[in-house]
């Protein structure tokens, strides 16, 4: 692989030759997932570039399979679309009522809108004040869903799902509101809200267990996490459950994979999680793929030189992250 060079050398915040990535490093709008700012690495390769940006919290032996989806992308590419665009939902974080009401109505459209809650600190209330709004803004026949990111225990969810579904005058489903498929299982059979399983299957070494459990209605692929577009394909078909494709806070680089794996699915009957850069205060690409009529059109941006330097990574980071491809690139 290459490492695409102009101005007569490489771009700021490149580390070095041998691992063939440039770091980045972009702000976000809101403070989301406890972040301010998302950072990672680009590579490049004969189809293209692709993103490994594992959170600070994977260890080295989960980023192997980031690593695997950046190097799909670069090397391989991805499986033809069977579908021009995807419908898409805007993210709501754990904000304020006005502000959950500003981004659903900035959205691009989206008629689907998946909403933080139980953000540690936060008045429960809270949540219910956010879903209030966010119903005023998408209107009667809009649909919402939850994240609690596991949470509550069972008995916690079953109280607060009950709450919050009065609240947005109905939920489409929550997402991973306890933690462990066990649990998820047996709040599935206490809770008339559907549920999905995120974290039960992106971090678990037995991710079919959420279907050979039933404890889920829908199962949530996060192209990345899950080693690229074709491990999550072969995934989604062994478990036989609705997909709803989701981002992982990437750049529009990244977003293009999942973007790419919703195309691909044989069925797609809900909105996708991939809006996500809209969270982001800068792009990588002077596109970004973002939303228009409540859809993202099927297509690869590519990143822009003036971009990249901008965003690139401060000189411990690009350290950092050079450590840790090592140990990484080790393991793969």
């Amino acid at each position: 692989m290459r490492v695409r060079r102009g101005c007569g050398g490489p771009y700021p915040g490149q580390v070095p030759a041998r691992l063939d990535v440039v770091v980045w490093s972009v702000p976000l709008r809101t403070r989301f997932r406890g972040l301010t700012s998302r950072d990672g690495v680009l590579v490049q390769g004969d189809a293209g570039w692709g993103e490994c940006s594992p959170f600070w919290d994977y260890d080295d032996e989960a980023a192997v399979r980031w690593w695997r989806a950046a190097r799909e992308a670069a090397d391989e590419g991805w499986p033809d679309p069977v579908r021009t665009h995807v419908p898409v939902n805007v993210t709501v974080p754990a904000v304020e009522p006005e502000h959950a009401h500003r981004i659903v109505t900035a959205s691009g459209g989206c008629r689907t809108a998946k909403v933080k809650v139980a953000e540690p600190g936060q008045d429960p209330h809270a949540d219910e004040a956010r879903l209030e709004a966010v119903r005023d803004a998408l209107g009667p026949d809009g649909a919402i869903r939850v994240d609690a990111n596991t949470a509550w225990d069972v008995e916690t969810a079953v109280t607060r799902l009950a709450a919050l579904d009065r609240a947005a005058g109905g939920l489409e489903y929550a997402e991973q509101p306890v933690a462990g498929v066990e649990d998820l299982a047996r709040l599935r059979r206490r809770t008339h809200v559907p549920l999905a399983a995120d974290e039960s299957v992106r971090r678990s070494d037995d991710p079919l267990a959420v279907a050979r459990l039933q404890a889920a209605d829908v199962v949530v692929l996060k192209a990345q996490p899950l080693g690229g577009v074709r491990a999550s394909l072969r995934l989604a078909e062994q478990m036989g459950l609705p997909v709803v494709v989701s981002s992982a806070l990437e750049t529009s680089v990244g977003l293009a994979a999942g973007l790419a794996l919703a195309a691909a699915l044989p069925e797609l009957p809900y909105a996708c999680g991939l809006a996500t850069a809209q969270l982001l205060a800068s792009d990588l690409v002077a596109e970004p793929l973002l939303p228009v009529d409540g859809a993202i059109d099927v297509r690869r941006p590519e990143p822009d030189p003036a971009l990249l330097a901008a965003a690139a990574a401060p000189g411990p980071l690009v350290a950092r992250w050079g450590a840790r491809l090592d140990a990484v690139r080790a393991r793969a």
